[in-house]
């Protein structure tokens, strides 16, 4: 289907809303799409096609979710979310809104009277009778735009997020004449993150929410620290702030280092702030990551997600518990409260916690928890081992409950790989689909069957593997196979839905997927997680090997491709140079070629710190300075990951670099790289498509050079999908 074809079926779907609505499209209004699916097969076309649902929020009363969905137009090469309702119950979605821009944070008021949204940066408010919206009412122009908000539990207050300048200088800081130059300075570390220059950073205010339109707020953090980052980058979140139930103080897990410091660690604590008095309270201290604080209900107990060691972004998170101290003479006065009673939940629970919320009655938390590869739903009460709410044999990926029922029902938003995200209600042991927003597509695709087999490593341990075969899969008949290598390198392949590896459409273009959850996969218990730290090179790669031997003897399949992004094209670039013969094409997407580059060019410090062997000891920790022979230190930063380390594991890491082994390199290769990418710089792919030219090899290199780590503009992905598989069908359907 080409772009004009594309355009004419967004003009259909668009004409076809407006005659089952009473409103009227906005212009720009991009629809649900009625594409049809040639072949019963999934294409890159019909993928970008799909409606992708998001933030559901529950109604006060209990009855009705709020979400959004996004729908894509490929010719205007963009995307505009709009949102509906639709009763706990199940039914008919009603239409709320036929914008031309994208609205998002949509909240109910604590009455369930009016909904609270962000369009344009602005935040409006709109009454909501039977299904329908009412007048919109400016309630805050904030200069620069507001990123978040979430209003206090009686509606009197917002938070919100927005960007404050950074420590980092541009010309018009030194002369305000320069405004239309274009420069960055700095004389610190992290003046980049993932994809943009730190020029402004978020901050989190405060303001009274009145008849008004609000322009300013109070600054959390205070005028004096305005160098550290509320939410976190680079990705902020405001559900890493959380309102006390009687609306009296704030919960937040910021991390309030900066420079080399913010760089080198992850130690993220939690703080207790009071919007009257101006008072923040510090309670956490040391370690990792402290994230997503919850007050209990009844407000008496405080959670929040925790990760013991500083610099490692994948140890296990955890969830703990204390009891909140409240300070008061008198109702309503008195200073922050404190804590006591420190407890984890989960100690004896195997997994890594992906997020936790509170039961309605305060007693027990639910949580959401990857394991053995697929996703899962528990419920703990405090002194108590987790309970598994969702069985094994449910092949899905589901996330912690965002509403609870009267009745202990809870909703949910899960996938597979299979289908992309929709809404669904838990009850016992029965399971009852919600939403249903992209049936109409999906009910056109032809089935496909998926196996899990656990495969024995060389080291005699057992690796989960799925592996998906094509629609109508006849035995009798030769495949192709695709493997992937995961990123992160801690990461899962578990039955999530991706947009750019969409397994899916890989096995509809007729290939057996195979997805190895190897070493440093994170739903198998720390052990299996941790052992890839330092040992790159090592058990990993031959969990790959074996993967890719154990479907490739099977008389079925003809050749093995393998792929991968970030950690996943390290894995490229490295078998690349050791497989022999075991793969017949790759494809390496974002993927880190030069060790020793990487080290000096990417942002997030802790992270190469602490993965290319420096491991917990060589954190940051403030005022001290590693043994000796471990590598120069500065500023209490103990750098054992560094190129220059004394320490065997750090050594070993750089000496197995992918671009040592060049020389082997002979299998036909895809350099993808987006050219705005500040994890793993573009100059790591170019400089593997280089190589791989110096040599001989077949190659080809795709620069998105407005993309980032991933590729999210709609036209370049529909190019980087249909690239992808003119590459691997080149190689792998060669007849």
């Amino acid at each position: 289907m080409n772009l004009k074809q594309l355009a004419l079926t967004a003009a259909v779907v668009a004409v076809a809303a407006c005659q089952n609505s009473q409103m009227k499209p906005q212009e720009g209004y991009i629809g649900p799409s009625s594409i049809q699916v040639a072949d019963g097969r999934m294409t890159p076309e019909v993928l970008l096609a799909l409606g992708r649902l998001s933030d559901p929020q529950l109604s006060p009363d209990k009855k009705t979710i709020l979400y959004g969905v996004s729908y894509t137009d490929i010719a205007s090469n963009r995307s505009v979310r709009n949102l509906f309702t639709v009763p706990v119950e199940g039914g008919d979605p009603t239409l709320l809104t036929m914008d031309g821009k994208s609205i998002s944070c949509a909240r109910w008021s604590p009455d369930g009277k009016s909904i609270f949204f962000l369009q344009g940066g602005k935040l409006f408010e709109a009454p909501y009778t039977d299904g329908k919206l009412g007048k919109r009412i400016l309630k805050a122009d904030i200069p620069g735009g507001m990123e978040e908000f979430t209003l206090s539990p009686d509606g009197s207050q917002l938070m919100y997020v927005a960007n404050v300048h950074s420590a980092v200088e541009v010309p018009s800081d030194t002369d305000p004449m320069l405004d239309k130059a274009q420069a960055y300075a700095t004389e610190d570390l992290m003046y980049r993150h993932w994809d943009h220059w730190l020029t402004e950073i978020p901050h989190t205010y405060v303001a009274a929410l009145g008849n008004g339109v609000i322009t300013s707020g109070m600054d959390i953090l205070g005028g004096e620290e305005v160098k550290f980052q509320l939410p976190n980058g680079p990705f902020p979140d405001i559900t890493d702030l959380a309102w006390s139930p009687d609306g009296r103080f704030i919960a937040y897990a910021c991390k309030k280092l900066e420079g080399k410091q913010y760089a080198f660690s992850t130690n993220t604590c939690i703080f207790i702030y009071c919007p009257l008095t101006g008072e923040t309270t510090q309670l956490t201290f040391t370690g990792g990551y402290d994230t997503k604080p919850a007050w209990s209900p009844d407000g008496r107990q405080l959670s929040w997600l925790s990760m013991a060691r500083d610099g490692y972004e994948a140890d296990k998170n955890r969830i703990m518990v204390a009891d909140v101290v409240y300070n008061d003479s008198e109702e309503g006065q008195g200073s922050n409260p404190s804590i006591e009673n420190v407890r984890e939940l989960t100690a004896n629970f195997k997994y890594t916690v992906d997020a936790a919320r509170w039961a309605d009655d305060s007693k027990s938390l639910y949580f959401a928890a990857c394991t053995e590869g697929i996703g899962a739903l528990y419920n703990v009460i405090p002194g108590s081992e987790p309970e598994r709410l969702t069985a094994d044999t449910l092949w899905f990926d589901i996330d912690c409950p965002f509403g609870v029922l009267q009745d202990g029902t809870l909703l949910s938003a899960y996938c597979s790989m299979d289908f992309p995200t929709e809404l669904v209600a838990l009850s016992g042991n029965s399971l009852r689909q919600i939403t249903f927003e992209n049936q109409h597509i999906l009910s056109q695709l032809d089935s496909h069957e998926t196996e899990a087999r656990w495969l024995t490593t060389v080291d005699g341990k057992k690796m989960l593997t799925w592996v998906l075969y094509p629609p109508q899969f006849d035995p009798s008949k030769t495949y192709p196979a695709i493997e992937m290598c995961e990123g992160g390198p801690q990461n899962t392949l578990s039955q999530g839905w991706s947009y750019r590896w969409n397994f899916l459409q890989m096995c509809h273009q007729g290939y057996i997927v195979v997805l190895p959850n190897r070493r440093g996969t994170t739903a198998f218990g720390q052990e299996w997680c941790e052992q890839i730290s330092g040992d790159y090179s090592g058990l990993n790669m031959q969990d790959y090997l074996t993967a890719a031997r154990n479907i490739k003897a099977e008389p079925y399949v003809s050749g093995v491709a393998a792929v991968g992004a970030s950690y996943g094209g390290y894995s490229i670039y490295y078998l690349a140079g050791i497989h022999g013969d075991t793969f017949d094409c790759f494809v390496s997407h974002a993927g880190i070629f030069n060790e020793e580059h990487m080290y000096y060019t990417t942002e997030e410090m802790w992270f190469t710190n602490w993965d290319n062997g420096g491991l917990e000891e060589y954190a940051y920790t403030p005022g001290q300075t590693g043994p000796a022979g471990d590598g120069k230190t500065f500023g209490g930063l103990r750098q054992g990951g560094s190129p220059w380390s004394k320490l065997p594991k750090t050594q070993k890491h750089y000496a197995h670099s992918p671009h040592k082994l060049v020389e082997n390199w002979h299998t036909p290769i895809l350099c993808i790289h987006g050219g705005m990418d500040f994890r793993v710089p573009v100059e790591q792919g170019m400089a593997a498509f280089a190589a791989a030219q110096y040599m001989g090899v077949p190659s080809k290199l795709i620069v998105f050079p407005t993309e980032n780590h991933w590729i999210l503009q709609p036209q370049n992905a529909l190019y980087w999908h249909r690239s992808f598989f003119d590459w691997v069908d080149r190689w792998m359907k060669k007849d």
